[in-house]
């Protein structure tokens, strides 16, 4: 039998930091739960809880459509740092 992978137990930053509230204006806070495609993160990678995940997808969805995050980025066009252009 296999014996099953132990990893460490992440924890959400977001409840550690007693944030209520994810403003979809702050780019900045935002990159850290998405990928380089600009594809937002499951919690299984990020850590965050629940309730702290829900806020982080309801503000990028706020900040596509405000055009602060683009939606996606091509295959073909390869960006070296993705977040440079963020601020």
């Amino acid at each position: 039998m296999s014996e099953k992978r132990k990893y460490k137990k992440r924890y959400c930053k977001y409840c550690e930091a007693k944030v209520d509230y994810m403003d979809y204006k702050d780019v900045g806070s935002l990159r850290f739960s998405l990928s380089e495609r600009y594809k937002i993160m499951p919690r299984r990678l990020t850590g965050n809880c629940k309730k702290h995940q829900d806020m982080i997808e309801v503000a990028i969805k706020r900040a596509r459509a405000a055009a602060l995050i683009p939606y996606t980025v091509t295959r073909k066009a390869v960006v070296a740092a993705p977040f440079e252009n963020l601020k």
